[in-house]
């Protein structure tokens, strides 16, 4: 994981230019099929920003959140924009924080109506956590925001993704999504298709949208042109923030861990390491008495892990909980898919391999998050690749 950066993806030349403003010195990162990123430093920090445009929709912004997940590692994916508010609760030029997405096009059509059958997603807790911290200073608005009036809150509450721009109080899809997902403040095209992303390759996902129009009929009035840009602007300028406080918890973290673990800063002095099931156990003491203490005598250094092999056991551990029902007929054979390519991966000797077992362990441990047990395991496993040659 790349600790000083972040994706932001948009959906709109609009939103994009909105959060390209806020970047120093972009630089054109392309992408081996063609997808254009731009890679600056948020202004006066050291943050550094991967922007990508998805276009319209959940499909397209999930397959460039993958994309850019794999391109670049990064510490989250924040996906920033406008969208419109299904109720008065968010007022224009507002600022939501989803904290979870309704994928609101799932459902089964029956004699007695249409059912709803959602799929969701909750947003990471560290970064709600985080959020909610921002919003609590309330230091992030740009001055020009605060200007115009009355300054823009940050709300938090669920965001509904759809397949269709939703442009209307009465229709008959409107008046149903009111009724089946009436927690939801916002409703747009895209956060459920980048959650999905997010989940199957395990990085963090924040959706942060600037609340533009009211879902009413009046996109494209004059009034949703004026109060577009303004939007965009306030959910650039709360995203830049929140991945600027996103790079600094995870540099605090690095200096935490090494403060606690000298051995791992390169102080081991009087430090004895031993190994036993590709872990590493560390022994500290001024005397031992009445004990016995077995050490091995050779370099402080864990044992490689034969990555192939911990691959076919986890293989069968994932066909065990599969049987008990503790892995779904859907994740399954999703899960295998991904075990397998990280094998193949193991078993070439290619620059390339480490990369690809990589990010096809991460892909695995999103699939397999419910279950601790195989998923710490991944985590180790992730680790293991990284050291391919």
């Amino acid at each position: 994981m790349s600790k000083d950066m972040v994706v932001i993806l948009t959906a709109l030349n609009l939103e994009y230019e909105a959060v390209r403003r806020k970047l120093a010195g972009p630089r054109l990162h392309l992408h081996q099929h063609g997808t254009r990123f731009e890679v600056g430093t948020v202004r006066g920090t050291s943050c550094r920003v991967a922007l990508g445009l998805t276009n319209k929709g959940n499909h397209s912004a999930a397959v460039i959140a993958e994309r850019a997940v794999q391109e670049f590692s990064p510490v989250a994916v924040l996906f920033v924009g406008v969208a419109g508010a299904l109720w008065d609760t968010a007022r224009l030029g507002d600022v939501v924080v989803a904290t979870h997405v309704y994928a609101y096009h799932g459902g089964t059509s029956e004699d007695d109506g249409l059912k709803a059958r959602p799929r969701v997603w909750e947003a990471p807790h560290a970064i709600s956590q985080l959020a909610s911290h921002l919003a609590r200073v309330n230091d992030w608005a740009d001055d020009d925001a605060a200007g115009r009036g009355r300054a823009p809150q940050v709300r938090f509450g669920a965001v509904a993704a759809g397949e269709v721009v939703q442009n209307s109080r009465i229709s008959a899809e409107a008046r149903w999504i009111r009724q089946h997902y009436n927690d939801a403040l916002a409703i747009e095209m895209e956060a459920a298709g980048v959650a999905q992303a997010g989940h199957l390759s395990g990085a963090p996902v924040a959706v942060v949208r600037g609340i533009s129009d009211r879902a009413d009929g009046t996109k494209g009035s004059a009034k949703d042109r004026n109060w577009q840009p303004r939007a965009a602007a306030n959910a650039a300028a709360f995203a830049t923030r929140l991945a600027v406080e996103l790079v600094g918890e995870q540099e605090q973290m690095a200096m935490s861990h090494a403060d606690r673990n000298p051995t791992a800063a390169g102080r081991t002095e009087g430090g004895v390491s031993n190994t036993a099931h590709h872990s590493t156990v560390g022994i500290m003491a001024g005397s031992v008495h009445g004990s016995s203490v077995h050490l091995y005598g050779g370099p402080g250094t864990a044992a490689p892990v034969d990555l192939v092999a911990a691959l076919d056991e986890l293989r069968e551990r994932l066909g065990r909980h599969h049987a008990e029902r503790g892995l779904d007929d859907d994740t399954y054979p999703e899960a295998l898919a991904e075990l397998e390519l990280a094998r193949r991966a193991a078993k070439e000797n290619t620059s390339g391999a480490s990369r690809r077992a990589t990010m096809a362990l991460k892909r695995l441990r999103g699939l397999i998050a419910d279950l601790p047990g195989p998923a710490a395991e991944v985590a180790s496993l992730i680790t293991a690749a990284g050291d391919l040659s």
